[in-house]
C-alpha cells in the first residue's frame, strides 16, 4: 500500500480534521478557559479609584490564583459555573479553527505550487502564511469570541444566553460594531497561531525529518511545545484582548476601553508590568493540553480522511470499470447483432 499523504485531502477535509480536534480538546479542558478568562479580566481595586457600589464588588470577586478561582467558582455557582458559555465557546472554537485550517492549507498549497516549486517554506514564510490564514479566520469569527468572553465573565445573577448576550453588546454604546470589539488586538494576535503552527512545522522537520505521519504522542509533544512558545510571546496581547471584549472593571464605572493599548496601560498602572501576564499559568496549561490533543486528534483525523478518499476513489474506479465493461459488452453485442442482420440480408 502506498504511503499515506495529506496532499490527498482537500482543504475542507483538513479544516474538518482541525476543527474536530480543537472542539474535542477544548471541551475536555473548558474549566481552565473559564478560569484564565476571569483571572485576566480582574483588576485590583486601588484606594485612589472612584468608589464602587457594594453590589458591584460582590459580583466581581477577586481570585488569588488558579486553584482559588476554581474553588470560588464552584462554591458560588456550583460545578456548572465552570462551564458557563461552553456552547458558544465551542461554536467559536469550531468556526475559528475550521476557517483557520481551511485558509492555512489553501494558502500553503498555493505557495508550494506557485512560488516555491514544492520546496518546504522557510520559517519566516511559514509564519507569514499562518498569519494570513489567522487574519482571514478572525474577520469572520470574532463576534462569537466577543459573546463568549462576555458569557464567561457574567456574574451568577446575570447569566444570559448567546443571543441575549449578543443583543446586550449591540445595545451598548458601540452598536453592531461592538461585536467586533478587540478586532485590532485579534489581528495582531494572529501571530499566536502563526507562531504555533510555524513552530510545529519547523520542529517536526527538525525532530522527525522525512516523516509523513507522526505517532499520537509525537504530535502531542510537538503541539504542546509550539503552543507554549506562542503563549509566552503573546500573553500581554491575550490579556488586553480579553479586557477589551469583557465588561469594564468596576473602577471604570461602566466606561469601556477603546483600544488594547489603553487596556495594557491601565493594567500596568494598576498592577505593574507583571499584570500583563496574569492568568498565564492556566493559559499555558490549557494551551499545552488543547494544542497537544488538537494536533494528536488532527493527525489521526487527517489519516482517516486519506483512507476515506482512497476508498471512495477505489469504489468510483471499480464502478467506472464495471460501466466500461458493460458498455464494451453492449458494443460487442450490437456489432454481433448488426453482423447477423447483414448476413441474413445477403441470403
Amino acid at each position: 500500500m502506498a504511503a499515506l499523504s495529506k496532499t490527498e485531502v482537500p482543504p475542507w477535509g483538513l479544516a474538518i480534521a482541525g476543527s474536530t480536534g480543537a472542539v474535542l480538546a477544548n471541551a475536555l479542558v473548558y474549566p481552565l478557559d473559564i478560569v484564565k478568562t476571569r483571572l485576566q479580566v480582574q483588576i485590583k481595586q486601588h484606594k485612589n479609584d472612584p468608589p464602587v457600589e457594594a453590589h458591584a464588588v460582590n459580583h466581581h470577586k477577586h481570585y488569588n490564583g488558579t486553584l482559588h478561582a476554581i474553588t470560588s467558582i464552584v462554591d458560588d455557582e456550583g460545578f456548572s459555573g465552570l462551564y458557563s458559555g461552553m456552547a458558544g465557546a465551542l461554536l467559536g472554537v469550531a468556526s475559528t479553527n475550521f476557517a483557520y485550517f481551511y485558509w492555512y492549507s489553501t494558502v500553503r498549497e498555493l505557495y508550494l505550487q506557485k512560488v516555491s516549486g514544492g520546496k518546504h517554506p522557510s520559517t519566516a514564510v511559514e509564519l507569514s502564511l499562518g498569519a494570513a490564514a489567522g487574519a482571514l479566520a478572525q474577520l469572520f469569527t470574532i463576534p462569537i469570541a466577543v459573546v463568549t468572553t462576555r458569557q464567561q465573565t457574567q456574574p451568577k445573577h446575570d447569566k444570559k444566553s448567546m443571543l441575549a448576550t449578543a443583543k446586550e453588546v449591540i445595545h451598548g454604546e458601540d452598536g453592531y460594531s461592538g461585536l467586533w470589539r478587540g478586532m485590532k488586538a485579534s489581528l495582531v494576535l494572529v501571530v499566536n497561531p502563526a507562531i504555533t503552527y510555524g513552530a510545529y512545522q519547523r520542529l517536526r522537520e527538525v525532530l522527525y525529518p522525512g516523516r509523513m505521519n507522526l505517532k499520537a504522542h509525537e504530535a502531542f509533544l510537538l503541539g504542546a511545545m509550539s503552543k507554549s512558545l506562542a503563549t509566552i510571546v503573546t500573553q500581554p496581547l491575550i490579556v488586553a484582548k480579553v479586557g477589551l471584549q469583557s465588561r469594564p472593571p468596576p473602577a471604570r464605572q461602566g466606561k469601556p476601553f477603546k483600544s488594547f493599548l489603553e487596556v495594557m496601560r491601565y493594567i500596568v498602572e494598576k498592577e505593574g508590568a507583571l499584570g500583563l501576564y496574569k492568568g498565564v499559568a492556566p493559559q499555558i496549561l490549557k494551551g499545552l493540553l488543547v494544542q497537544g490533543m488538537l494536533m494528536m486528534t488532527k493527525e489521526r483525523m487527517e489519516l482517516l480522511f486519506v483512507l476515506l478518499f482512497r476508498y471512495v476513489r477505489k469504489v468510483r474506479k471499480e464502478k467506472l470499470e464495471q460501466l466500461a465493461s458493460v458498455a464494451a459488452r453492449s458494443i460487442e453485442q450490437a456489432k454481433a447483432a448488426a453482423a447477423g442482420v447483414a448476413k441474413s440480408q445477403n441470403y
